[in-house]
């Protein structure tokens, strides 16, 4: 017989699970962030993973509408964050408006395993706290040139794992994509490169395995 109150089962529950993971998806503006979060949540919703999202954009709410729309997942577990700077301010040098818009989703939703938190567009410099995040991604394309991995920005260089995304653009931009891929090997040292082309899920798979392995650890 359970003797618990409604409350103390809840607490229970709420101390014996870890808490969500919270992975960042950064990358400049046109890189196909928001896209590759829309891949992602089917994925994740389908192995099972208790999911919420929080977005960023400047002075607008566009990016969360967009995914509220998508009828990926339910509105409400979509969260808005109004920079009104720089970007990277609000994933870096002061997260304290996405650290308290998880924190509201993790009060809201117990038992979250996943949270995933797309930066607004920035530069190659761009970076995630650790204070915000656990993992974090980097999303380049190949339309921006091919040169980006050589350029060695601090995103390109720091991220957990790194993504190529467009890659079927490759041809039409006259980019080098196997010279891309290449380089980017080489500057990150043997840390993961991953390539996508997401307005098709081609390479998404892999991107959800690797968070599954290194971040969620299967749970």
């Amino acid at each position: 017989m359970n003797d618990l109150t409604p409350a103390a089962a809840l607490a229970k529950a709420a101390k014996a699970h870890p808490g969500p993971a919270r992975v960042g998806i950064g990358g400049p503006v046109g890189s196909g962030k928001t896209r590759l979060l829309e891949q992602l949540i089917p994925r994740f919703r389908a192995r099972g993973t208790n999911l919420a999202v929080i977005t960023n954009d400047l002075t607008t709410k566009e990016d969360a509408d967009r995914v509220r729309r998508s009828g990926l997942i339910e509105p409400e577990r979509v969260l808005a964050v109004e920079t009104g700077a720089c970007p990277h301010t609000a994933i870096r040098e002061d997260p304290t408006l996405n650290i308290q818009a998880a924190e509201e989703l993790s009060i809201k939703y117990p038992g979250l395993d996943l949270i995933l938190i797309e930066s607004g567009g920035d530069n190659l410099a761009s970076t995630f706290s650790f204070d915000l995040v656990d993992y974090w991604i980097f999303v380049i394309d190949v339309a921006g040139g091919d040169d980006i991995p050589r350029k060695r920005g601090l995103g390109v260089l720091t991220c957990d794992l790194l993504v190529i995304n467009k890659v079927d653009l490759a041809p039409h931009v006259n980019v080098d994509l196997p010279r891309m891929i290449r380089e980017a090997h080489e500057v990150r040292a043997g840390r993961p490169v991953l390539e996508t082309n997401c307005a098709k899920g081609d390479g998404v798979d892999q991107i959800v395995e690797r968070i599954a392995s290194d971040v969620l650890f299967d749970r």
